[in-house]
């Protein structure tokens, strides 16, 4: 099994990862996994930019809008699936191909995952309500108060890792840094990271005609199908959590679109530190032809 290889697509979100996924299963005829963690539901689609059915038809995918938002899906669960699903794809293919830009995911099925204890779904639903009252500055606070550790170095204006490290704590009774640093990475198969990277103009110019599209595809009525469910975790999440606070009254129209444009630049730029991380990637310029990223791996 050491002669298979798994190519990881990276990259910020509008930065094109999709295509070229589609494109390099294609010339290897082989098959996709998703580690896009906004898109493992099947309630959201528009807002998560769901590969089109014309995409999904070009070649096999996994891990697409396969599980319900009101079913637990923990970072632990998708690394057992995603292992499981890679371990029967390489029987009989030689090369696999990882896309997605939830970097938290990727590198639990690259670098293997820190053994955590279980959590109390109660721990949950407590933090995504202060999250939901009292703003992320809530959560920044209390995390420095029960884990300083890992305080100074989690990304504090990412709502999704002060939860996942506060519910651990407030399950545990332990902080969350005590259980990192166990990783035990896989060994059945070659890894060969590639990074889009776009001129950071560009990109966010990418990224307001995505918000753009959005819109006209129906974001705001599949916001509205879901406000019912707000504060279900998955839905705390950017272009849903704007929408949410816009039927409250809080913002306009206008304000909401901006809002989920700068939202969304942002997390752009959180996703491009987190890559910047990978020493040992291929990086190639935004927009670059699959048949120049294949010399490239040759």
């Amino acid at each position: 099994m050491n002669s298979k290889r798994l190519l990881y697509i990276a990259g910020p979100t509008a930065s094109g990862k999709t295509s070229l996924a589609i494109a390099l299963a294609q010339h290897f005829d082989t098959e996709i996994i998703s580690c896009d963690s906004r898109q493992f539901f099947k309630e959201m689609s528009i807002g998560t930019a769901v590969p089109s059915p014309k995409e999904l038809a070009a070649a096999p995918h996994h891990f697409i809008q396969q599980r319900s938002i009101h079913e637990p899906y923990s970072i632990g669960s998708f690394q057992r699936e995603a292992m499981d699903c890679l371990q029967t794809l390489f029987k009989t293919k030689d090369t696999l191909i990882l896309v997605g830009g939830s970097g938290l995911y990727a590198d639990a099925l690259l670098e293997g995952l820190d053994d955590f204890p279980e959590v109390d779904p109660a721990a949950r639903d407590q933090l995504n309500k202060q999250l939901q009252e009292e703003g992320i500055e809530a959560l920044v606070a209390l995390l420095k108060t029960v884990d300083p550790v890992y305080h100074q170095k989690v990304d504090l204006g990412n709502p999704h890792r002060l939860i996942r490290a506060l519910e651990v704590c407030l399950s545990s009774g332990q902080p969350y840094s005590s259980f990192l640093g166990n990783k035990k990475a896989p060994t059945f198969f070659k890894i060969q990271k590639i990074v889009i990277q776009w001129d950071r103009l560009i990109l966010y110019e990418r990224i307001n005609q995505r918000v753009d599209q959005m819109v006209v595809s129906g974001l705001e009525a599949e916001a509205r199908s879901l406000y019912a469910c707000k504060d279900v975790n998955a839905l705390q999440t950017v272009g849903y959590r704007e929408w949410f606070s816009h039927f409250e009254g809080i913002l306009d129209r206008k304000t909401t679109l901006e809002e989920i444009k700068k939202n969304t630049r942002r997390y752009a730029k959180r996703q491009m530190t987190w890559f910047k991380r990978y020493q040992d990637a291929l990086w190639i310029p935004g927009g670059c032809s699959v048949e120049d990223v294949l010399k490239r791996l040759n």
